[in-house]
Formats: C-alpha cells, sequence, structure tokens
C-alpha cells in the first residue's frame, strides 16, 4: 500500500518531536548529574553537632548501628581517647574510595567526610565526634544523604564496615 505524501510528513514530523524529546531528557539527565557532583557542600549544614539523648553503651559500635529513612547513626562508649578513636576513624574513612574530608580534625573532636556513589556521584555525609566522658570516649557517628529519600541502606552499610574495622 503506497504512503500519501502527507503521511510521509507525519511520520517525519512525530519522528522529529521524538528525537528532541529524547534528545531534552539526555540534557536534562546531564545537568542533574552536573549539579550532583558540582553541588557546593557547605560545611556550616553538614558539620554539626550529631550527638543525641540515646545512652552510650559499651562494646562494639558496630553493634550499636540504628538504621533511619536515609541515614544511620551509631553511638557506643569505647576504652580510647578521643583524639586516638577519631584518627583511627580518620584513615578508615579517608581509605574509603571516593571519600573525602569535609571538615574537621581529631584534635577538634569532630570529623565530617564526604563519600560519593560510583554512579551519579551522590554525596552521603558521615559525621564522627566524640568526647570523654566519666565511663569512656563516647563516640556518636551520623551518616546521611544529601539528596532524595532512601539511601537504599547505603550508609548503614558503610558504617558497619568504618566501624567494624575501628
Amino acid at each position: 500500500m503506497p504512503v500519501s505524501l502527507g503521511q510521509d510528513t507525519a511520520v517525519r514530523k512525530g519522528m522529529k518531536v521524538g528525537s528532541i524529546l529524547v534528545v531534552g531528557l539526555l540534557v536534562i539527565g546531564l545537568c542533574f548529574a552536573v549539579y550532583v557532583r558540582l553541588a557546593p557542600n557547605d560545611p556550616k549544614r553538614w558539620h554539626i553537632d550529631v550527638s543525641t539523648p540515646y545512652a552510650a553503651k559499651p562494646g562494639p559500635c558496630v553493634d550499636q548501628i540504628v538504621i533511619d529513612t536515609g541515614a544511620a547513626r551509631a553511638v557506643c562508649l569505647l576504652d580510647s581517647s578521643v583524639k586516638t578513636l577519631l584518627t583511627q576513624l580518620d584513615d578508615i574513612a579517608m581509605s574509603t574510595p571516593r571519600t573525602i574530608r569535609l571538615a574537621g580534625d581529631p584534635e577538634s573532636g569532630r570529623i565530617t567526610w564526604v563519600t560519593r556513589s560510583v554512579l551519579w556521584g551522590f554525596a552521603d555525609f558521615t559525621t564522627a565526634q566524640a568526647r570523654q566522658t566519666a565511663d569512656g570516649t563516647r563516640l556518636d557517628v551520623y551518616a546521611r544523604l544529601r539528596f532524595g529519600q532512601s539511601d537504599m541502606g547505603v550508609n548503614a552499610a558503610r558504617l558497619r564496615v568504618w566501624l567494624t574495622n575501628l
């Protein structure tokens, strides 16, 4: 069955509109990917006090992980000085792929790291702070996402690895 000139033109217009939509979606996706990777990380927003009213229990921190939507936290008591504990945790964190220190240091008692996902480069922020108490060194660690609602357990998994190696 032969195609009329009007049908051929309509098909071409439809293909052109489809191509424009595909290109538009690709451009939007690319812009989103660039924004996610290049959006500034303000230390004032992320390098914050993460202590909680939760009682700290002695023993392995990995046993104290609590999972929340898009986040995970742990509170524990350890037999180590603040500086030694945070130095060890900093070494572990900095050996994690795609992780950089955003702010803080062991001497200040608080450090915040940024870990990015492989594909999109989504930023997750982990803050650890330690302070000496009468019962030992209290460590509060809070890992949370920046973009989205769910981290699919990534922050809890990272905390599990870091705290197991501590």
